[in-house]
């Protein structure tokens, strides 16, 4: 059927009805493309104009295409990419020129290291300006002059060493004033990172390793001026990792040399590797305090908690694997490292006296601190056994010092060491040579129990202070404290141990393996007696805890390691005879707990009434 014609006043409505949808279309895609894409897409809105109904969709097609162009546009991509393209051509180019023989290769390099330094220049010039092309030319200047030095003197050598890492220094150094200048952080990002990179590639894996430290000196002193301007912790992390890994290939190098009984080469340059390692060690330390001290946000930046941790554990391992391989200075080293550790916990001291909530920094160099006397002092003594009851003497002044400041993090610090000196002691008296059950060895692991069972104790009676996170959200009621217990009872097994072995030995004039064996059954067994006795009188519910967890290791030690491992006679009636004296103490104290728990429960209540 035909429709009616329409009359001159419903066309006029209907184009009327038209023209508003296209002026809203209109302004969509103006707001697509001058502004941010809205959230939220416009319900379709529906014209009626006489007998025809128009509905306005907006287009569902078209927004994902309009997105990118949007994006596109904001940060100039294609234009950008255009320019890169042009400017590795030209770099392509002179090299072919250059390889070609058209020109000499001294001469190509100094023109390809002339339109390397242009493009940096005019990086410089259209930051002046604002334009959106300054950073593609500085970030491709420095890349181009990083690749051309490392090729005109690896490949072509026609630039000789100094000369490379002097203009790998310069590019570095003037990439980071164009970004002090202008507040821009991509040519100090690159020209360090390209600086870092290039000169670790330069006669890799053989270069000169006094000079090539300079280079990576440099890099990281130019990382620590970016973290000042802006966030940037990805590029000091990768500047320490590339300086760390080249300097260990150094002293990897060195040391394989003299563990095999030969004289380092000239170019290994054995004298330097000390005085550059304390150099490092000491920018890495100053860096680090002046992050803590200038930072620019009330929290701590993660690279400058963690640097002087890793500089400690770092820097002193690899000195002593070198020092250990060569010579017999070891002694000398540890007493050096003694007195940095000490330095390291006196700034610590003045961090704490700067009157800052939550003591900010002293967590940081009370654990490099430690670590640094927990490797140093063993060397510096001569023995390690005889070392740990001091660094646990340590531990606990600073857990003291924790509470006068406030500092939970120097606190759960002193946790950790006091369970790593358990474990140390562990490993070297483990096993029954002569000189691990030597009786000297009584006097250090009775006096490391008893600095760790005082820590514990000490610890029971003061809370931990706020402000640190692993106490606010996780053990506001210390309960992590439990390894210190733990650490104190393991030192006390030991001692125990010796002691029962030195009274075997004087008794019948030799220890058997199974008298032995079966005799460190019964000291855990005895032990878990009376401390599920403590427990009980104290009405004390970690203890309990751990009287049972001893209850249970003394159960396989028994039934695993005793009974089925051949033991016989006296010995294993004794180790069986304890352990069952010891279920039978915790059955009668458990279940007079579970009535005393009863008790108060019932008399709470009734006060409640009351």
């Amino acid at each position: 059927m035909t429709q009616p014609e329409q009359t001159a006043e419903e066309r006029e409505q209907e184009l009327t009805a038209r023209l508003k949808a296209m002026e809203q279309q209109m302004e969509r895609l103006t707001a697509r493309l001058g502004e941010d894409t809205p959230t939220n897409t416009p319900k379709p809105q529906t014209h009626t104009a006489g007998p025809a109904v128009y509905r306005d969709y907006p287009p569902d097609i078209g927004d994902v295409s309009d997105e990118v162009l949007s994006w596109a546009g904001r940060n100039a991509l294609l234009p950008r990419l255009a320019t890169i393209c042009f400017l590795l051509v030209i770099a392509l180019v002179l090299r072919t020129i250059t390889e070609s023989g058209l020109v000499n290769k001294l001469l190509g390099s100094g023109i390809g290291m002339g339109y390397a330094a242009m493009l940096i220049a005019a990086g410089w010039y259209n930051y002046r300006k604002n334009s959106m092309l300054a950073p593609v030319f500085a970030a491709c200047g420095a890349i181009l002059m990083s690749i051309i030095v490392v090729e005109t003197h690896s490949h072509f050598r026609s630039l000789p060493l100094i000369p490379a890492y002097l203009t790998l220094v310069a590019t570095g150094v003037v990439m980071a004033l164009i970004s002090r200048q202008f507040d821009a952080f991509t040519p100090i990002s690159v020209g360090t990172l390209a600086m870092c990179l290039a000169g670790a590639a330069i006669d890799y894996p053989n270069p000169f390793f006094p000079y090539l430290s300079l280079v990576l000196l440099a890099a990281n002193l130019l990382g620590y001026l970016a973290s000042q301007m802006k966030r940037c912790g990805w590029l000091r992390w990768s500047v320490l990792i590339v300086s760390i890994f080249m300097l260990q290939l150094w002293g990897f190098r060195l040391g394989n040399t003299l563990h095999h009984g030969n004289a380092p080469t000239p170019d290994m340059t054995y004298s330097w590797f000390l005085p550059v390692l304390a150099v490092f060690a000491l920018t890495y330390y100053i860096s680090a305090l002046c992050g803590i001290l200038c930072r620019n946000s009330d929290r701590i930046a993660r690279f400058d908690m963690a640097l002087p941790t890793v500089t400690s554990l770092w820097a002193f391992s690899f000195a002593y694997y070198v020092v250990s391989a060569g010579t017999d200075g070891t002694r000398l080293l540890g007493i050096a490292g003694v007195l940095v550790s000490m330095g390291l916990l006196a700034i610590s001291f003045w961090l704490a006296q700067r009157q800052k909530e939550g003591a900010p920094g002293t967590g940081t160099f009370t654990c490099a601190g430690m670590i640094l006397l927990a490797l140093a002092l063993p060397s510096a003594i001569g023995n390690l056994i005889f070392s740990l009851p001091i660094i646990s003497m340590v531990a606990v002044f600073m857990a003291v010092m924790s509470h006068s400041w406030a500092s939970g993090s120097v606190r759960f610090a002193t946790y950790l060491f006091q369970v790593c000196c358990s474990l140390a002691l562990a490993i070297s008296l483990q096993g029954d040579d002569p000189a691990r059950v030597n009786a000297i060895n009584i006097l250090p692991a009775g006096l490391l129990a008893l600095t760790t069972l005082y820590h514990y104790q000490w610890c029971r009676m003061r809370l931990p202070p706020g402000g640190f996170r692993f106490f606010e959200r996780f053990d506001t009621q210390d309960d992590s404290s439990v390894i210190v217990s733990l650490a104190g009872l393991t030192n006390l097994f030991f001692m125990m141990r010796l002691i029962v072995y030195q009274a075997l030995l004087m008794a019948s004039g030799t220890v058997t393996a199974d008298t032995f064996r079966c005799a460190q059954s019964v000291i855990i067994n005895v032990a878990a007696i009376g401390l599920m006795t403590l427990a009980y009188l104290r009405s004390d519910k970690m203890l309990r805890n751990v009287a049972i967890l001893l209850t249970v290791i003394g159960g396989i030690k028994v039934f695993a390691y005793d009974l089925l491992g051949g033991a016989r006679g006296l010995p294993l009636v004794f180790s069986v005879f304890s352990f069952g004296m010891a279920a039978a103490v915790e059955s009668v104290a458990l279940g007079r707990w579970t009535k005393k728990s009863v008790e108060q429960l019932v008399t709470d209540k009734v006060q409640e009434s009351v």
